[in-house]
C-alpha cells in the first residue's frame, strides 16, 4: 500500500470520527449550549466545523506519513500509531461527555487526558516523520484553547 492510498484511510478514520462528534454535538447546540454562560473570548459556532475539518485532514496526513514509515521503524510505528488511535477516541469522546451528557467538568478532567495523549503522539510522531509530527501543532494549541474554553464555561456554569 503506498503512502497516498494510507493517508487517505487515515482520513477516512479521522473525518469520521470528527462526523459522529459532530452528530453527538448537533442536539445540545441550539437548546442546552445555548444557555450557558461563556466567556468573552468563546468564538462564534460557526467557526468549530471548518477549524476541526482542517485539523482532522492534518492529523489524517500526520497519521499516514507516520504509517508509511511502518517497513523501517515497525516497533516506533506500531507504537506512535496506538497513541494515535488513543487520543483519537479521547477526541471522540469528549464530545459525548460535554455535549451528550451536558458535563463540563466531566470532560475538562477528559481534555486534559486528551491534550496530554495529543502530545504523546507529537513526540512519537516528530521522532518517525518531523512533519508528521509538526503537523499536529495546529491542534495541541487548539486543543489547549477548547480546555481553556471548556474550564471556563464550567467555572461560569457551576
Amino acid at each position: 500500500m503506498n503512502k497516498i492510498v494510507k493517508i487517505i484511510i487515515a482520513l477516512i478514520v479521522c473525518l469520521s470520527v470528527g462526523y459522529s462528534a459532530g452528530e453527538v454535538t448537533k442536539p445540545s447546540i441550539e437548546t442546552w449550549y445555548v444557555m450557558l454562560q461563556k466567556p468573552v473570548f468563546n468564538p462564534p459556532n460557526w467557526i468549530f466545523m471548518p477549524v476541526w475539518s482542517i485539523l482532522y485532514v492534518l492529523m489524517a496526513i500526520a497519521a499516514g506519513l507516520v504509517w508509511d514509515k511502518i517497513k523501517e521503524q515497525n516497533e516506533e510505528v506500531k507504537k506512535a500509531l496506538l497513541f494515535f488511535i488513543i487520543q483519537l477516541t479521547l477526541n471522540a469522546i469528549w464530545s459525548y461527555l460535554f455535549f451528550g451528557l451536558k458535563n463540563p467538568f466531566l470532560a475538562l478532567i477528559e481534555i486534559a487526558l486528551l491534550w496530554l495523549m495529543i502530545y504523546e503522539t507529537y513526540l512519537k510522531f516528530i521522532k518517525i516523520n518531523k512533519t508528521a509530527g509538526y503537523l499536529l501543532i495546529p491542534y495541541l494549541i487548539w486543543v489547549a484553547f477548547a480546555a481553556i474554553l471548556n474550564a471556563s464555561i464550567w467555572w461560569l456554569n457551576k
